[in-house]
């Protein structure tokens, strides 16, 4: 790779994040009509088509854009895994909705159920630091 190439996977790259930010700027609005159109249409208790469509929309858009395709010019000693957690970001809100919902069934969120929260986020926030400095959670053994 030569400075040329890096110069010009930066100004695309730059394209890119204004492309992308544009996109999602468009895409609040427009998601929140298709949501609301998507419960007004729907038939038997089944919501109808428009936010899904404008999901497809958004994700082939995401694939077109490829914000981080300039990576295939990335010299080959460029580390490209980043450590993440484990679960995605779906998942994650997955498991806070359900205790939301599980506490406000048991009548509100008490002190005790309070701790058990703040003791799961500690320890996503520590698998998260140790993913960061290289180490394991624990859960895997180191590589």
């Amino acid at each position: 790779m030569d400075n040329r190439t890096l110069i010009r996977d930066v100004a695309v790259f730059q394209f890119k994040l204004v492309v992308d930010g544009l996109r999602d700027l468009f895409l609040v609005p427009i998601s929140l009509v298709a949501g609301i159109l998507s419960l007004v249409t729907g038939r038997e208790g089944a919501p109808g088509q428009q936010f899904y469509q404008v999901l497809v929309a958004g994700k082939q858009s995401e694939l077109w854009i490829d914000l981080f395709g300039a990576l295939r010019n990335a010299p080959e000693d460029v580390e490209q895994p980043v450590p993440f957690p484990d679960a995605k970001m779906d998942e994650m809100l997955d498991g806070i909705e359900a205790f939301v919902v599980d506490e406000e069934r048991r009548g509100g969120m008490t002190a005790q159920a309070r701790a058990r929260f703040e003791k799961a986020l500690h320890s996503f926030q520590d698998r998260r630091d140790a993913h960061a400095s290289g180490g394991t959670d624990g859960d895997e053994p180191p590589a």
